[in-house]
């Protein structure tokens, strides 16, 4: 029989040529997966079907690996490459059994006889077409049946064929389990038990679970014990019908809920496949086998990335598809549900969300109920926690309601383990930034709508290259384990109570959250470029300058890096700047002295965006820098100071996580002294001659922290020089100050616009024993306030110090 499957598949070749387009995962499996095509290597798959195959002998090719029809010789005996775990469905007769339990024995045995083989075994999944299915749908019509037969099986190459996934596995080694179970009976069935269970998990990652019927959904929402209570609350505070309760609960449920299409998600991957071609260079990837392995585990996977740009919500969902995963339920905001664009995003997994639910019971209570049915039914989710888009390309601060919906979902009594990704989206072009600044300073927010995407769509050009990076995911099992080790005793279905512990930990982990999406930054060719030469007054280097600054910036994060998974570029200082040139965000001058690069007033603006996006990278770094710069003489100890004492604040602001301050300050330190930003006489460290090239360098990284450091400035002179004030008097000032200082110094940065920022800023002092308040609920100063006041004014210029000193006394009288 798998001879005739064999032939069958080599007269297939041809015949499913124009019927079958692959996408393989990993891309590159050979390297990816540690595969050695010295070593004998063996295949395993799910289905003995001629036309799988066919599809999997084509896959092989393409990769240079073995042809699954060969049989291989070991030690004298031939055994075929390729084993099947199921045999396909009949349609008159009972199906029969493959011999893969007799492959798999004799695979064992001779590895158990001669230890010195060591072949490879493979599993590779095969998916033709990635509808998860529908519950009580008649299976074999729609190709959902598992092991279908050959008329099934004919209907699904016809119509999915060209949507096919390919899944290569970690190789299984034949010697080690030979070796550490033998080679008998039950040790090839536990070979075959786990290799059907790897499948299962991975047509369950790449489908999700099979959809429920919409209305079926939303009455079993209603009937939930937790909604009935909600809706009955709803009744007696509004006096209302039950009955007319339900239906506004059962309306807040349509504008809600997802409507999740496959067939929308197979046309959106051809239609934004295109659409990043037009768009970017390329999408760079990093750590998704991470994901990949989590899914594989049976994690329930929520994504929490940063939010820059609308595109969001299509890159990274596109992306996750493309790593052979079922792309997420997104919570969008309520603003995106605008037609058309609201009904496709729907139809593509969007659940929309509204900006507030304060005062609204029951709309709380059917949200929250209907994101505890994702996770119940095992829906991997995706949401913002900034809970809108930067406008200034640093993180915002998290909004919590969503992670602590979270956390109450799993006080439902979800079984799997619940695990959050962070993820960080990067671009060298943002499509509203030029809409970010000009809403800061105070326009309104443009409202979203179909003439938006149709404007947009007609400046389509190439952006450069964009970034999808995952950082370290967070499990919540054991981060409450660890946490609230008794956090399982707070299990109640109908969630009568908030446990005490919920709020500080949600807070908590809000923050972890933000740190990890930092540490999966990004560096690219213009943020980079950004921090050079947004350094400079008139944003102008010459070519061989920037290309020094470039290189010490890479060299630095090479030597001393902020996280091991920060990403930085393959290309060398000179390609970088050849591709922002090509992107037209600088441009290039040349005369007799050289070439020099710039920035256009407009373009400066835009830049600091992307140049905010890394700062925190950065940041430390240009501090030690500055109090090198502007004290002659400074020691070990009193830089370590300096850091230690603006850490706080700056870990509150940026989201730094550090695990030790002092050695990361040292390894830095050491870095500027092997690069010659730096000299050391004496045990003192001080900057190098004026007009040396290493003091123009040193100058530029110091730069970078400057208008964090005048932002400090101005408010621990507003707290000290005008005493004791309210909190919205001192947001006032500080944001009055800021615009001050733009008109006197010819400061265009978006972070002076931003009231959030000292917003953040006074919560950060208060909550480092910096300010207090007093019974009158008004902000002053505490002993410690006055040291850090005269450290901040130590590392910065003259002019810009004299400036708010000369400023304050007039604001105060």
């Amino acid at each position: 029989m798998l001879r005739s499957v064999k032939l069958f598949a080599a007269l297939l070749k041809w015949p499913m040529w124009p019927l079958l387009k692959y996408k393989i995962v990993p891309e590159q499996p050979v390297t990816d997966l540690a595969l050695d095509k010295t070593r004998p290597l063996f295949y395993i798959c799910t289905t003995e079907s001629a036309a799988d195959l066919a599809a999997i002998r084509r896959v092989c090719a393409s990769l240079a690996l073995p042809d699954p029809i060969e049989n291989v010789e070991l030690n004298g005996t031939t055994h075929p490459r390729t084993l099947f775990l199921e045999k396909p469905h009949n349609l008159l007769f009972k199906r029969g059994k493959t011999t893969a339990l007799t492959q798999g024995q004799a695979l064992l045995q001779a590895h158990l006889a001669d230890p010195a083989l060591n072949a490879q075994l493979v599993p590779v999944a095969l998916l033709w077409g990635r509808a998860p299915g529908k519950e009580n749908s008649i299976k074999w019509l729609l190709g959902e049946a598992h092991a279908p037969n050959w008329l099934a099986k004919l209907l699904i190459v016809l119509i999915s064929g060209r949507h096919t996934l390919v899944r290569f596995s970690r190789a299984v080694s034949l010697q080690q389990m030979a070796a550490q179970f033998g080679a008998d009976q039950d040790t090839a069935h536990k070979l075959l038990r786990m290799s059907r269970f790897h499948f299962y998990r991975q047509r369950l990652a790449a489908t999700g679970p099979k959809l429920v019927n919409r209305a079926q959904l939303f009455n079993a929402l209603l009937a939930a014990p937790a909604l009935k209570k909600a809706i009955d609350d709803e009744a007696r505070s509004k006096k209302i019908s039950t009955s007319s309760a339900r239906a506004e609960a059962r309306k807040l449920l349509l504008e809600i809920a997802a409507d999740y299409r496959a067939s929308t998600l197979r046309v959106g991957d051809r239609v934004l496949r295109w659409l990043w071609q037009k768009l970017y260079t390329g999408i760079n990837v990093n750590n998704a086998d991470m994901l990949r392995d989590l899914a594989q585990k049976g994690h329930e996977i929520v994504y929490v990335p940063c939010h820059r740009s609308h595109m969001d919500y299509l890159l990274l969902s596109y992306v996750i598809y493309q790593q052979g995963l079922v792309p997420p339920h997104i919570a969008a905001g309520i603003n995106l549900n605008f037609w058309p664009a609201g009904p496709i995003f729907r139809r593509g997994g969007a659940f929309f969300i509204r900006r507030s639910f304060s005062g609204n019971k029951l709309y709380s209570a059917v949200f929250r109920e209907y994101l505890c049915q994702l996770f119940a039914k095992g829906y991997s989710v995706k949401y913002y926690s900034e809970g809108g888009r930067s406008r200034t390309g640093r993180l915002l601060q998290p909004k919590t309601g969503m992670l602590a919906m979270t956390l109450q979902s799993m006080l439902r009594g979800i079984e799997r383990p619940v695990t959050l990704v962070p993820v960080y989206l990067g671009y060298e072009h943002v499509m509203e930034v030029n809409t970010y600044l000009r809403e800061l300073k105070g326009s309104g927010k443009q409202k979203e709508s179909v003439w938006g995407v149709l404007k947009a769509i007609r400046n389509l050009r190439d952006y450069g290259y964009g970034y999808v990076n995952f950082g370290q995911p967070l499990t919540l099992n054991n981060y409450l384990n660890q946490r609230v080790p008794d956090w399982k005793q707070d299990i109640d279905p109908l969630e009568a109570a908030k446990p005490q512990w919920l709020n500080p930990v949600v807070a908590d982990l809000a923050q972890q959250m933000m740190q990890r999406i930092n540490q999966a930054a990004a560096l690219n060719s213009i943020n980079l470029i950004a921090l050079c030469l947004l350094a400079t007054d008139k944003h102008v280097l010459t070519r061989s300058e920037l290309v020094q600054q470039l290189s010490f910036y890479l060299k630095l994060q090479r030597a001393v890096p902020y996280n091991s998974q920060v990403s930085l570029p393959a290309e060398g200082a000179d390609e970088l700047i050849e591709h922002a040139l090509k992107l037209q965000k600088v441009s290039q001058q040349s005369d007799s002295f050289g070439q020099l690069i710039q920035l256009s007033d407009d373009n400066a603006i835009l830049l600091s965006y992307y140049r905010n996006n890394v700062l925190h990278l950065f940041v430390l770094p240009a501090i030690i820098a500055s109090a090198i710069l502007h004290q002659r003489d400074v020691t070990a100890a009193e830089l370590n100071n300096i850091v230690q004492q603006l850490y706080p604040l700056l870990k509150q602001e940026l989201f730094l996580d550090v695990a030790d301050v002092g050695q990361y300050s040292a390894a830095i330190l050491q870095q500027l002294l092997d690069s010659g930003l730096a000299e050391q006489h004496a045990g003192q460290y001080r900057a190098p001659a004026q007009h040396s090239q290493g003091y123009f360098m040193l100058s530029l990284l110091a730069q970078t922290a400057e208008h964090t450091l005048q932002r400090y400035a101005m408010v621990l002179q507003l707290i000290e020089s005008q005493g004791p004030q309210s909190r919205a008097e001192l947001e006032k000032h500080s944001h009055e100050l800021a615009q001050r200082l733009l008109q006197l110094h010819g400061i265009n940065a978006p972070e002076y616009y931003d009231k959030q920022l000292f917003a953040t800023l006074l919560n950060a002092l208060k909550d480092c024993g910096y300010s207090q308040t007093d019974q009158h609920s008004r902000v002053s100063s505490t002993a410690s306030l006055q040291q850090l006041n005269d450290t901040v004014s130590l590392l910065l210029r003259n002019e810009v110090l004299q400036s708010i000193q000369s400023i304050l006394p007039a604001s105060a009288s």
